[in-house]
Formats: C-alpha cells, sequence, structure tokens
C-alpha cells in the first residue's frame, strides 16, 4: 500500500512538473503586453482640409533637424484626384525611398503622400531618437495618412514595405476607406529568428536594456544612402513585431477592413521572414 501511495505521489508530482514547465513554455512563447490599438479615423472632407493636416505636419517638421529629403512628401495635382496613393517607407529610411514610384504614380495622375514615419527622418543618423519608436505611434501615424488621404483621392491606396509594411497592414485591417493595401516584405518576423520563437524573442528583448547594430559592419556610419539611419535600434524592432502581433490577433477576430490586399515578397531577402508572414 505505501509502495503505492509513493508511486501515485510520484507520478502528480511529475505530472504537476510537466503542467508547471509547459504553462510556462506557453507564456514565453506567446507575446507579452500587447497594446490595445483601435482606429480612430478623421477622415478629411474634402482637398482642403486636407491640405490644411499636411500644413500641420509641415509646421512640425519646421521644429524638427529633419534631413532635407525625409520631409514630407506631397505631389500633387492641385485638386482632389480619382485615386490617392500614400507611400510608407521602411525602418531606418525615410520618404526619399519611395520618391522615384512616387513620381511615376504621380504622373498617372494620382495625388501621392510620403511621410516619414515617427523618429525617421533625422539629420544626426547616428541620433538615438529611432529608439523610441511604439507600436501605437506607426498605428496612430497610419490613421492619420488614410486621414489626409480621403481628402485627396475619391480611392486610397496605401503601400507599405519592411516595417511600412506592418503599419499598411494594421491599416488595412481597421480602415474600411483604404481600396487596396499593398503590403511589400512587411517586418512580421526576421530570417534570423525561427518562426515559433518571434514571440520569445520580442518578449526578451522588450526588457533587456536596449542595443544596437550596424547595418553593415564593414561600412558602418558611411553604408548609403545617406538619408538613412546607419544602425538599427533592437528595442524598436520589437516595437514593428508587437504591431504585427496586434494586428495577427485583430484578425483572428475579424476580416480586415480593406476592400483589396496585395501582399508580395521578394524570395531573396535576408532580413524579413516570409514564413512569419504567410
Amino acid at each position: 500500500m505505501q509502495k503505492l501511495l509513493k508511486t501515485i505521489r510520484r507520478q502528480w508530482m511529475l505530472f504537476l512538473i510537466a503542467g508547471i514547465a509547459a504553462a510556462t513554455l506557453s507564456a514565453i512563447l506567446r507575446p507579452w503586453r500587447l497594446p490595445k490599438l483601435s482606429s480612430h479615423a478623421r477622415p478629411a472632407e474634402d482637398y482642403d482640409k486636407a491640405l490644411r493636416r499636411i500644413d500641420a505636419i509641415r509646421e512640425k517638421e519646421a521644429a524638427a533637424e529633419l534631413h532635407p529629403l525625409c520631409t514630407l512628401q506631397f505631389m500633387t495635382h492641385g485638386r482632389k484626384t480619382e485615386r490617392a496613393v500614400v507611400f510608407v517607407h521602411g525602418y531606418t529610411s525615410c520618404p526619399q525611398q519611395f520618391h522615384e514610384l512616387g513620381m511615376r504614380f504621380h504622373e498617372l495622375g494620382d495625388n501621392v503622400l510620403i511621410a516619414p514615419l515617427p523618429h525617421h527622418g533625422l539629420v544626426d543618423r547616428m541620433a538615438e531618437d529611432q529608439a523610441r519608436l511604439k507600436a501605437g505611434e506607426l498605428a496612430a501615424w497610419a490613421d492619420e495618412m488614410v486621414d489626409i488621404a480621403c481628402g485627396l483621392g475619391d480611392r486610397v491606396v496605401m503601400i507599405g514595405i519592411s516595417a511600412g509594411g506592418v503599419t499598411t497592414a494594421w491599416a488595412a485591417q481597421h480602415r474600411s476607406d483604404i481600396d487596396c493595401a499593398v503590403i511589400v516584405s512587411p517586418a512580421f518576423g526576421f530570417k534570423e529568428i525561427p518562426v515559433p520563437l518571434t514571440a520569445a524573442v520580442m518578449n526578451l528583448y522588450s526588457v533587456l536594456p536596449d542595443s544596437w547594430s550596424w547595418w553593415d559592419e564593414d561600412l558602418k556610419e558611411t553604408i548609403p544612402p545617406p538619408y538613412a539611419y546607419p544602425r538599427y535600434s533592437r528595442r524598436a524592432l520589437t516595437e514593428i513585431l508587437r504591431l504585427g502581433f496586434v494586428v495577427e490577433q485583430a484578425a483572428e477576430r475579424h476580416p480586415p477592413a480593406a476592400k483589396k490586399i496585395v501582399m508580395a515578397f521578394n524570395p531573396n531577402d535576408t532580413s524579413i521572414s516570409n514564413e512569419r508572414t504567410l
């Protein structure tokens, strides 16, 4: 009888340990403290009101020390057009990344808006301000861009790459006034991180002291283009991932609001995890 009781106790202890281990592992592999990011749409009612919002952004830019190529770019036909296109650049880049493509769309008859993401475009390429980036800022920025675009065109197209792709995905999930969202190589995950460990790595770097890496260890601060930041903050990357998980959770609850979504991949991308995005 005593042997039986010992055996039962041992089995229960093993079950308890296994349960604790499973619960701990589950907690580690799930994203922590995701923010609740709701859309607060305030679409511009007409072209003139959209212009006033653009002027307000430019006034704020005037107080910041931005690179001349990194200020808001607005390519207009002087009136509301059939289509307005919003481009969203990638992390550590700025509006100049989409300048040439924006000109192409403008030549097709579209009004084009390309604004710097929060904490981007500073003339000091080594500035650490980018480390302050938050998922909520990206969501609020996306709302503002779509709001303005509603006054610039009868239809709104939003095109974003990398972190801009995740930001565009958030907008596509929440904004029904987007006719087409084009999401290019979105940073929902990174190639160096196995997909199942994405949340765990994000959780870890969100509590560790921030650290920095060069995009190119050989060129360091001399890496072109001259308007982009030559290094990245791991804390900022965690916020981009955090926004991605927010999008994923929202998509599990309800279908996206945008009328159409197009996803574009680069099979030779050395940074972004296409597997995670899929």
